[in-house]
């Protein structure tokens, strides 16, 4: 028994963990393309199994023209809880770690840039967007006009909610800067003024540790560099080691896709009328599973989006209207009410400035025209049966010409669409006479006498 345990701590003292540093693991993970939920999903769960799997250390190479704030704070987050050293890598040459971007490399242990790549432009592009001018003011008589300041090239916050929003950023970026010793300065000047830099400024700057030609070149000058984790000195050896590309598995790529704004549109609205059929014709089944499953889809991912509540609500009104409208015909007025509210809604629905997360215009016009081409279709289908022909019940009788059959006991009697029916007139009817019918009392035919040609 005591040979085995002294085999099994034997085994423990050569582990990876606490032996040779070259022989842990450096993991790969790759960013491209607007920060989002799948992305910050990926980073995090991708640290978690580099732990796991003792990596010495995690590479993000990443390039990126920023994100969501959610997602951004999601990843830092899961940077600064990092047992290991977490180095992100701004490349290839041409790539850029614009906006949230700029955030990550901020909270990374390791900030390392290729040439020919920027980062900055950090300020929320709610802010950043441009704002209606103000009226010009008449310039005073022989004053000469102001003098331009580098203020002047910082827009001052317009509302009480904008400069909660750029303090929060600015508070928040400069954190991270004193976290981890880089240029705080400049880091608050991205926010506030949404300065960039090339990655030969960022290095002269104090932005970043250091420039690399490519991934080899980053891994060659990190053999050697000593970090500080959690009061823990570590030393990087990555000359002879393993490098590991984790991709996104099926998780993060299905995630990828519900979150895309316009899918997840597209499932709201399949779930809906998924629902509205299966309702309208029950037992059907299909209609009502893959509706079922599509809105909570859709509602997964719109918890985790930016939406307008407000957006969604005018959805959710126009497709009532419109029901309305089928359910009981206005002419138009709900129908073409609801095709209004449906639209607006649309546009509304995604609660932020980033093209990334804005549904696609050819879809929400796509699908207005087909709503509003239903309205019109619906429409003519209640004209045209309120101006159709009668063809059932005793309307259709009106205007019939026939002979009346026979006299019984005084009341005369015709044969109409195969039917006896008895019949009363103003003058005296024999058999053989030709009457016109004009209308019903009870179960009895007005009619009125046609004389012969």
């Amino acid at each position: 028994m005591w040979k085995c345990l002294a085999l099994i701590v034997l085994a423990l003292s050569f582990s990876p963990s606490q032996g040779d540093p070259s022989q842990q693991p450096i993991w790969l993970l790759s960013v491209q393309g607007a920060i989002g939920p799948a992305i910050a999903d990926y980073i995090d769960r991708g640290i978690g199994s580099a732990k796991d799997d003792q990596a010495q250390l995690v590479i993000i190479q990443m390039d990126t023209p920023g994100g969501l704030d959610k997602s951004m704070r999601h990843i830092i987050q899961a940077i600064l809880a990092s047992e290991i050293p977490v180095a992100t890598f701004v490349a290839p040459s041409g790539a850029r770690a614009a906006s949230a971007g700029t955030y990550i490399l901020y909270a990374s242990h390791i900030a390392a840039m290729a040439p020919g790549t920027n980062l900055g432009a950090a300020t929320p592009v709610q802010i950043g967007a441009p704002s209606l001018p103000n009226p010009a003011k008449p310039d005073k008589p022989n004053q000469p006009p102001p003098e331009k300041t580098d203020k002047d090239s910082a827009p001052e916050p317009a509302t009480t909610m904008e400069r909660k929003v750029i303090n929060d950023a600015a508070a928040y970026i400069q954190s991270l800067a004193e976290l981890r010793g880089r240029n705080v300065e400049w880091a608050i000047a991205a926010v506030r003024s949404a300065k960039s830099l090339s990655a030969q400024q960022a290095v002269n700057n104090n932005v970043i540790d250091l420039m690399a030609n490519d991934l080899d070149d980053l891994i060659s000058q990190l053999d050697g560099f000593t970090l500080t984790i959690n009061n823990r000195e570590i030393t990087l050896a990555t000359a002879d080691a393993e490098l590991v590309q984790h991709q996104p598995d099926w998780r993060n790529q299905f995630l990828a896709v519900i979150t895309d704004p316009s899918v997840a549109y597209i499932l709201l609205l399949v779930g809906i009328y998924g629902l509205i059929f299966e309702f309208s014709n029950p037992g059907t089944g299909l209609p009502g599973i893959l509706g079922g499953i599509s809105l909570l889809i859709a509602f997964y991912a719109l918890q985790v989006l930016p939406i307008s509540y407000t957006g969604l609500a005018l959805i959710l009104l126009g497709l009532g209207l419109m029901i309305a409208e089928a359910l009981s015909p206005s002419f138009g007025i709900f129908g073409f009410g609801g095709v209004a509210a449906f639209a607006i809604g649309s546009v509304m629905l995604m609660d932020t400035d980033l093209p990334a997360f804005q549904i696609a215009f050819p879809i929400i016009l796509g699908v207005t025209a087909a709503s509003a081409a239903l309205m019109i279709f619906l429409l003519g289908m209640v004209w045209r049966s309120r101006h159709a022909r009668v063809v059932t019940g005793l309307d259709t009788l009106i205007g019939t010409i026939t002979t009346v059959e026979s006299i019984y006991h005084d009341q005369p009697t015709v044969w109409v669409h195969g039917e006896r029916w008895s019949v009363q007139c103003n003058e005296v009817l024999t058999t053989g006479d030709t009457v016109r019918i004009t209308g019903t009392t009870g179960l009895t035919l007005n009619t009125e006498k046609v004389t012969p040609p």
